[in-house]
């Protein structure tokens, strides 16, 4: 049998120990609670059976001498990254009779693990699990089932590579039966795919041998790190380059992150799992495992559309954030806020990435994260998601954003977009942003998996990244590949003021805000558009005059005088400039904008310099959209002739 069909077989075989023992016990959608933390406890066990004796010895040995931290010389002794001190093994324990003396020796054997496989035990919360399998009879016939001769979960019968193809087999199998969930935690593996491939390739040929870091924020059952790593590890081994990957990741639900730490001890990646946190007390936003750790690679894909309120609570809220990551310093300001709105985090999570780019390395970081469409657009000019869009595009650091194919995720068949960022841009690319739109780049799946009814296939994935690397060589797909400059997304937020005009009050008197409120208040002084502007403020000598800015020459108290005028709250209006207008013969684009849409039309109007803000937003709509043709009026005379042909017809069947 092929090392394949067999994966195949074992998996099968132990998919179906659910429905053996399982059914009228737990609902299907709970049968992954008890068949995968027992399919890691039975892989764990044969693995460590050969080591038993001296596991027990080493165990005696360290007890008597009062030794306290015991880990690393039972791993020595276990010849493994994980061990068991208990006097059991499943095997030991199949053939106890009485369920109540099983479910004893069996929290005993539990209980005899190391400390990286207790995490695995408590967030899977298999304890839990244990009286109620005891009280049907369930325990021992699942022992039963996986210690069946029918499949060798042993080093012998599957090799660690084998074994976590199993697990992953099982975690996909699972996550499709309840696909409603799925894409919560786990993502299409055609997804990431296309990810590896966008972080990797452009470096391929730069990879010089070494140590490389890996790192996911929101890493659901660690696919996206396990697949990077066998990529990463392919492309090194066809540049006969030598290599060593550490894995990082942090994860904030209890039981994927289990999955997670199970699948790498399971391929015998007992340091990578090390370098995985998670459960409930670590979520990324408010508890940064990695501070000031910076990395390699890094992948995602954040939760969209989710409330980080809590989070922010926990920061001590939004006024009062000061954490590094989303507080920087930017365009002269040292408080630069990427702080987003409490009911959608899925940005602070590439701010997150962001901060923990490598800066004083040839290659730096790179960096794939997928998001949904609001993460292009929303957020008002100096709002977070405004503000990390221009901190990324300001640095420089956004290199592509493609498109996706609506559909390819479980659990919704909305837009997304994979975001791939690096601090070292090759020189070609330096202050350009490509976007690609692949939505019609897909294979139809035979089957729909929940939301889920396309993906990447390899000819797919192929013609993205044909698209990607040829840049703006680009012939075949040139209409789906464009590159912009990055000021072509930057614009200004400007806010236009026109004059207070009131009629009462003396036009050489100077008002403030406040007394105009009362003024108004007592109805001394009542609106009228013919009325004197309210003079607020006489500038200093040497203030030179400037219309455009609110500052006006006229003559006050008998004497010429640069004064500015109180604004009308009720005629105050804001204009959204590119970056790029164009500034013709005018001192910049602002000024020719507002010359040629706004004076025409309120010659007293002016730009409170004060009040303009710098936004940033990536249209795909604007840059791709491609109007229907419209019909011909042949067509359309045929349609309406065909129409009354019809009616005539109708009409002479009912008279007869």
């Amino acid at each position: 049998m092929s090392p394949a069909a067999n994966v195949q077989k074992i998996a099968s075989f132990i998919w179906g120990i659910a429905d053996d023992v399982l059914r009228d016990l737990y609902v299907r959608g709970k049968y992954r609670d008890v068949i995968l933390p027992f399919t890691v406890l039975r892989r764990l066990d044969a693995v460590l059976e050969p080591t038993k004796q001296q596991v027990l010895d080493m165990k005696k040995m360290l007890d008597d001498a009062e030794i306290i931290d015991q880990d690393q010389s039972l791993r020595d002794a276990a010849g493994q990254a994980f061990w068991n001190s208990s006097p059991f093994t499943l095997r030991e324990l199949r053939g106890r009779s009485s369920q109540a003396r099983l479910q004893q020796d069996f929290e005993a054997y539990l209980n005899g693990f190391s400390p990286n496989v207790q995490n695995i035990i408590e967030n899977f919360e298999v304890r839990q699990q244990i009286p109620k399998l005891a009280r049907a009879d369930a325990l021992g016939a699942l022992i039963e089932k996986f210690l069946d001769p029918a499949i060798d979960l042993s080093p012998e019968g599957l090799d660690n590579h084998a074994m976590g193809t199993v697990f992953e087999e099982l975690v996909r199998r699972f996550n499709e039966a309840n696909n409603e969930e799925a894409g919560e935690h786990w993502t299409p593996r055609d997804a990431v795919r296309l990810m590896t491939r966008l972080i990797f390739d452009p470096v391929a040929d730069q990879l010089p041998d070494g140590t490389y870091t890996l790192y996911d924020g929101a890493m659901g059952t660690g696919g996206m790190l396990t697949v990077a790593e066998e990529t990463l590890q392919d492309l090194a081994a066809k540049q006969g380059k030598r290599i060593v990957t550490n894995l990082f990741g942090q994860e904030i639900n209890a039981e994927t992150y289990a999955i997670a730490v199970a699948d790498l001890l399971l391929k015998g990646e007992g340091a990578n799992a090390d370098g995985l946190v998670g459960g409930p007390e670590y979520s990324t936003l408010s508890n940064d495992a990695y501070q000031g750790r910076t990395f390699d690679f890094m992948l995602s894909n954040p939760p969209y559309g989710k409330s980080w309120a809590t989070d922010q609570q926990r920061m001590g809220g939004k006024k009062e954030i000061i954490d590094p990551r989303f507080i920087v310093d930017h365009g002269g300001d040292a408080e630069f806020s990427l702080i987003t709105r409490s009911s959608d985090g899925q940005m602070l999570f590439l701010a997150n990435m962001v901060s923990k780019m490598k800066k004083n390395t040839p290659l730096g970081s790179r960096i794939a994260e997928v998001h949904n469409g609001s993460s292009l657009f929303t957020g008002d000019a100096g709002q977070g998601e405004s503000n990390i869009r221009r901190y990324i595009i300001e640095n420089d650091w956004l290199e592509a954003i493609i498109a996706l194919p609506l559909n390819m995720f479980y659990n919704t068949g909305i837009a997304t977009y994979i975001w791939v960022l690096t601090n070292r841009k090759p020189e070609h690319r330096k202050g350009k942003v490509q976007l690609i739109d692949a939505t019609d780049w897909y294979t139809p799946l035979r089957k729909n998996l929940g939301n889920k009814n396309r993906e990447l296939g390899p000819a797919d994935i192929e013609r993205i990244m044909a698209a990607f690397n040829d840049f703006e060589k680009s012939d075949v797909d040139g209409d789906r590949s464009k590159v912009f400059v990055n000021a072509e997304f930057g614009y200004s937020k400007v806010t236009v003021e026109r004059p207070l005009r009131l009629r009462g009050l003396d036009p050489n008197t100077i008002y403030s805000a406040s007394a105009i409120k009362k003024l108004l208040e007592a109805r001394i002084a009542k609106p009228d558009a013919g009325a004197a502007p309210v003079v607020t403020k006489v500038h200093p000598k040497g203030v030179e005059a400037d219309p455009l800015l609110g500052r006006y020459e006229v003559t006050f108290r008998g004497k010429p005088a640069v004064v500015s005028y109180l604004p009308d709250a009720a005629l105050r209006d804001t204009e959204q400039i590119p970056l790029l207008e164009p500034a013709g013969e005018w001192r910049d684009g602002i000024e020719a904008f507002i010359r040629r849409e706004v004076l025409p039309y309120a010659e007293d109007a002016w730009v409170d310099e004060a009040k303009t803000k710098i936004g940033y937003e990536i249209s795909f709509t604007k840059h791709f959209y491609k109007p229907a043709p419209l019909r011909t009026l042949d067509e359309i005379r045929a349609d309406i002739l065909a129409l009354e042909a019809e009616s005539d017809t109708l009409i002479a069947e009912i008279a007869h």
